[in-house]
């Protein structure tokens, strides 16, 4: 079944790429005359869409790129966004006004090259590719296949930008853009600027050029997000109800308070404990599928089988503000004593700054101390289930959440390149690249909780929307109303480094099969660091927010843009306002030990200094078969990782544990394309890659959160030091058809055999005297979860693409043209079944997480004279983006719904040196959905979570450029 779509799509794409070679023929003699004669040289939209299928046609491996007119002109900030036009390429998250993950093939790993050079984040060993702006990108290339000499790692492929040189240029060039971005939104205009200078002369000693080109945006936004709680059960408002076993207990169970209607049900009860049931455990959360939902489904607790329902425990509005701004900067070197020679010095740096208030609103609706007169009929089931769709709930708390949060990175990379000619086949290429990236975080949140409140809610109001309101809705913006409580008051750093050394050689033939042998050696020393500080206090007893003192509330308006019918304002305390020591000081009177700004301190969390040692040999071969070429390559790669850890142990003042590790590598890789005729062709390639586990995911130290809704336990979560490699055995096979000038229409499917992949386990543990604060949320006893390498899994899909550009248009019609690509994914694998304790007691199966089965993307383009345009729109089907903490009564798999994105572009040229732009991003104000689903378990609108409003943007520019 997961195949059906692929073959209509096949049939589709087949049928449009016939019907239009049928319409070529009485234009073939024009064509093939124009194959015989000078290329025709097109320029802006088209010049893109045909460089790109270039690139892919004179490449040996698969290679889809963008180029640079693509990445200036399409509605693109960043990198990421322009690739998601590309075949195979799928992205996500779109917070905050940009896209901020990259999938290819559905796996989220892929390598990112800056000009081939492997480059990080801090302590990451990824980069975040949305830093780079898309003004400073002269092509991209997207690698699905990857040959000995490419670096080993990224099992997605890899991404590998290419920034502008100065000897590219004829002479001096100076270009650029300004354009104003306004976010719908946060109602705000934001620039977008760039300028590139270069030149080149010609000297007593050789050319020399040199380049600098400049990138600035800011964006400020706004994330408005809706969500209806998680699943717990209650019990039903009439049946049998558990027998209280102990009476005599303290607190809570004095004098064995019998169990209400419409109680919730936690995990583990007082009244429950009995000598077979020490802890008192009532229900098992986190099962795979979760609790049944069936009518009349029924829980064992104390000898009687009592009928439940499942119901949310809350409902959460995040109304985040927020502003980011990119400088980058890209400047190059180039001499040239000869034509033999090229020497290139470059540093590239690029930094990120981001300031956020997140005004939270929580409101439980789970209580059942205050129920309205008539509570049998208070609530309403879904049909032929045991799940309230709607319920009216008395005197349910609630608290609001003041979230402030910065960041600040800055990344440097600079690299001295050297090329020599040897003889007349021979290259050398040397390269040394240094790297230095550090990140800085610090979050300051403030609760106020409000006195209990009367709430009538529906979890699905309709689209996935949950809809509620309180019998009086004037409390949520009156500062008086809501008492000071807890305080959060963290912050992390985090650096790294890298001394990388490459060296590359190869000698050419033009005759006989042994065309080419290339050999290299890469040498990479990493360093990273990770450190973090901590401290929190309860809430200050009898103290309102109108009373508090420190800086100036905050009211958000119009929260959901009207698209649900929840509350659209609430009032909560603002940290960007306030002097933070003077209300640590404040908070002194609860926790004595806060300290203030100048005796804070980060500890150390870990240490890793891993050096890579790879080595290749590779070389390319040519032979005639049935009077066509049939080109070979292929080779082998030697990887040697050695790794120091240094682990510090939060729970124990930082105590240090040195783990030393080693392992090595052969990575085989072999490609074949056959030329069948000119204009079709097919490939054929093996390779083998490896994902290497991320440095924090080797942490062995927890890292704890507190009890923060009220299910009993906290969370967690530890490394593993000794997770491994995850290695991919990767097949492809292509067959590309460019049958006119400018069109191609292609193929591929692949096969990805992967082991060792990296699930999390959860386990149910006690860690006493903990570190965490001590105020209503803390607790003893949480879920951990620690990744290990306990997963093998198979991926496996086609790949289709088109770009059509008829020649036989006329008049106005000239230059109008199709590209679009469709993928389709099929992914299985193992994912174990594990008990409270964390043992893996069997296994079952499940998809990759973030593949979609099936994407696509089509762009309608436009060239002629001085108007280009674009209209592209992409769509990719609901995915398992995770398993959830196996903390509640629901099913684990959380689902991303189908996400789609409309984008126009339009450009007029008012003359070869200048143009103005039009932008416009998410035109049918898409949004972004989840839901829990795991099996045949589960749905969007039963189990609806959370709505993410997908901001909508507009942008006027202008473009020059002079030489």
């Amino acid at each position: 079944m997961a195949f059906k779509p692929f073959a209509l799509c096949t049939a589709s794409v087949l049928a449009f790429g016939l019907a239009t070679a049928a319409q070529a023929q009485d234009v073939a003699p024009q064509a093939a005359e124009d194959a015989s004669a000078e290329d025709i040289i097109v320029t802006g939209v088209r010049a893109s869409i045909v460089g790109a299928i270039n690139s892919r046609k004179d490449n040996v491996q698969i290679v889809d790129s963008i180029v640079a007119e693509d990445v200036g002109k399409l509605p693109d900030n960043n990198v990421v966004e322009a690739l998601q036009r590309v075949t195979g390429i799928q992205i996500t998250d779109r917070a905050g006004g940009e896209a901020g993950t990259i999938t290819i093939r559905g796996l989220t790993d892929p390598l990112t090259t800056l000009n081939g050079r492997n480059i990080f984040t801090a302590a990451g060993t990824s980069f975040a590719l949305q830093d780079i702006s898309a003004n400073l990108v002269k092509k991209v290339d997207v690698y699905k296949t990857r040959s000995a000499d490419q670096i080993e790692t990224g099992l997605a492929g890899q991404i590998d930008v290419q920034t502008r040189r100065p000897l590219d240029f004829d002479g001096f060039t100076i270009s650029g853009l300004a354009r104003g971005v306004y976010s719908e939104l946060r109602d705000k205009a934001n620039p977008n600027v760039a300028l590139l200078v270069a030149n080149k002369w010609d000297t007593g000693i050789g050319e020399i050029g040199f380049l600098v080109n400049a990138s600035y945006t800011r964006a400020e936004f706004r994330n408005q997000n809706l969500q209806a709680g998680a699943m717990v059960p209650f019990l039903t408002a009439t049946g049998a109800r558990p027998e209280v076993t102990n009476s005599n207990l303290p607190g809570a169970c004095a004098g064995g308070a019998a169990f209400v209607a419409l109680e919730r049900l936690f995990t583990t009860d007082c009244r429950a404990v009995t000598a077979s049931n020490p802890q008192g455990n009532l229900w098992t959360p986190g099962l795979d599928a979760g609790l049944s939902t069936k009518a009349g489904s029924t829980l064992n607790i104390n000898g009687v089988d009592v009928p439940y329902y499942l119901s949310r425990d809350a409902v959460i509005a995040s109304d985040l503000y927020g502003k980011r701004t990119r400088p980058s900067v890209n400047a190059a070197l180039q001499w040239a004593p000869d034509d033999r020679s090229v020497y290139t010095a470059e540093v590239f740096y690029t930094g990120f700054r981001q300031k956020t208030l997140n005004s939270l609103h929580f409101s439980f609706a789970d209580w059942w101390g205050d129920l309205p007169a008539d509570a049998a009929n208070s609530f309403e089931l879904y049909d032929g289930t045991n799940i309230i769709k709607s319920r009216q709930v008395g005197s349910v708390a609630g608290f609001n959440s003041g979230d402030t949060a910065t960041s600040k990175t800055d990344s440097y990379v600079y690299a001295f390149n050297a090329k020599w000619d040897v003889g007349d086949r021979g290259k050398i290429n040397a390269d040394v690249t240094y790297q230095d990236s550090k990140n800085e975080t610090s979050f300051f949140a403030i609760r106020t909780d409000r006195a209990p409140l009367d709430i009538d809610v529906d979890f699905n109001a309709g689209g996935g929307l949950p809809a509620y309101s309180f019998a009086n809705q004037g409390v949520l913006t009156d500062a008086s109303q809501w008492t000071v409580g807890n305080l959060f008051d963290s912050g992390t750093k985090n650096t790294g480094s890298a001394l990388t050394v490459m060296l590359d050689g190869e000698y050419e033939w033009d005759e006989g099969f042994l065309r080419r042998i290339k050999a290299g050696f890469r040498y990479d020393d990493r360093k990273a660091d990770s450190y973090v500080r901590d401290q929190g206090a309860g809430g200050l007893p009898g103290v309102t927010l109108d009373q508090f003192g420190q800086g100036t509330p905050f009211t958000n308006s119009g929260f959901f843009d009207g698209r649900a019918d929840v509350p659209t304002s609430w009032v909560l305390a603002d940290p960007r306002t306030m002097d933070k020591d003077a209300v640590r000081t404040l908070y002194r009177s609860v926790n004595p030990a806060l300290l203030l700004s100048d005796q804070l301190t980060f500890g150390h969390v870990f240490g890793i200094g891993e050096i890579n040692t790879a080595a290749y040999i590779m070389a390319d071969g040519e032979i005639e078969l049935f009077g066509r070429p049939l080109q070979v390559q292929g080779g082998v790669r030697y990887v040697q990782i050695d790794t120091d850890y240094d682990y510090f142990d939060r729970g124990n003042n930082f105590a240090r544990t040195s783990v030393s590790t080693g392992s090595a590598k052969w990575l085989p890789s072999f490609t074949a394309r056959y030329g069948i005729t000119d204009n079709l062709r097919v490939r054929f390639n093996y390779g083998e890659t490896l994902r290497r586990p991320a440095f924090g995911d080797l942490n062995p130290n927890v890292t704890l959160a507190g009890d923060l809704s009220r299910i009993g336990f906290g969370t967690g979560s530890a490394g593993n030091a000794s997770l491994g490699a995850t290695h991919s055995k990767n097949i492809d096979v292509a067959v590309e058809w460019y049958f006119e000038r400018n069109s191609a229409i292609y193929a591929t499917a692949f096969r990805r055999e992967i082991s060792g992949l990296v699930v999390p386990l959860v386990a149910r543990e006690i860690i006493p005297n903990n570190y965490l604060p001590r105020n209503e949320t803390y607790t003893e006893t949480f879920n951990i979860t620690r990744p290990v390498n306990a997963s093998d899994g198979v991926l496996k899909g086609v790949e289709l693409g088109l770009t059509y550009f008829p020649t036989y248009l006329p008049g106005f019609l000239n230059g109008l043209g199709f590209t679009g690509s469709a993928t389709i994914l099929d992914s299985e694998q193992t994912i174990p079944v594990v008990n409270t304790e964390g043992e893996i007691t069997g296994s079952t199966k499940s998809a990759f997480f973030g593949v979609s089965k099936l994407s696509y993307n089509a762009t309608l383009a436009y060239d002629n004279g001085p108007i280009g345009a674009r209209l592209s729109y992409i769509w990719r089907k609901g995915f398992l983006q995770s398993n959830e903490g196996r903390s509640f009564a629901n099913p684990i798999g959380f689902w991303r719904a189908p996400e789609k994105s409309l984008d126009l572009q339009l450009t007029w040229n008012v003359n070869d040196d200048i143009g103005v732009t039009f932008d416009a991003v998410n035109l049918t104000k898409a949004k972004q959905q989840n839901y829990y689903k795991f099996g045949d378990v589960g749905n969007p609108t039963q189990f609806n979570s959370s709505t993410l409003l997908i901001d909508r943007t507009f942008a006027v520019g202008v473009r020059f450029k002079f030489d």
